[in-house]
């Protein structure tokens, strides 16, 4: 390699030595100015806005749950398509326009079959039938 193209990299070779100097200078730092002190139970639990912790730090959560919020990255992702076909709606003329009718048609077939499944019933009839 000759010495324009080192002189190209130079720069960001620079800034990833500043960047490993900066971390490892503020671990040091945190490493000999820190306090010391004993551990104890009241220093070892959970602090949450001033009150005393209730129950398990990881309680059971429901899989209608995880349902619904890979439903909402589905539905979400899906909707994201929408933009750049109203960008391009004017150039694409009526055949853009029904194709995207069905797109959304899929999309809506999809929402009323887990609607009707009652994966989005967050009722309370759901929470008196256990399933959360």
């Amino acid at each position: 390699m000759n010495d324009s193209q080192f002189g190209q990299y130079l720069a960001v070779l620079m800034l990833l030595a500043l960047a490993i100097a900066a971390t490892g200078g503020m671990i040091l730092a945190s490493v000999v100015m820190g306090k010391r002190g004993g551990r104890s139970k009241i220093k070892d639990t959970a602090y949450e806005c001033g009150m005393l912790p209730e129950g398990s730090g990881s309680p059971r959560m429901s899989v209608k749950f995880y349902l619904v919020a890979m439903l909402f990255i589905l539905f979400d992702v899906e909707a994201v398509f929408l933009y750049p076909w109203a960008v391009i709606l004017r150039e694409l003329k009526m055949f853009g326009f029904w194709e995207m009718m069905v797109y959304i048609a899929i999309v809506l077939v999809g929402l009323f079959y887990v609607w009707k499944k009652g994966v989005l019933d967050w009722g309370l009839t759901a929470i008196k039938r256990g399933d959360f």
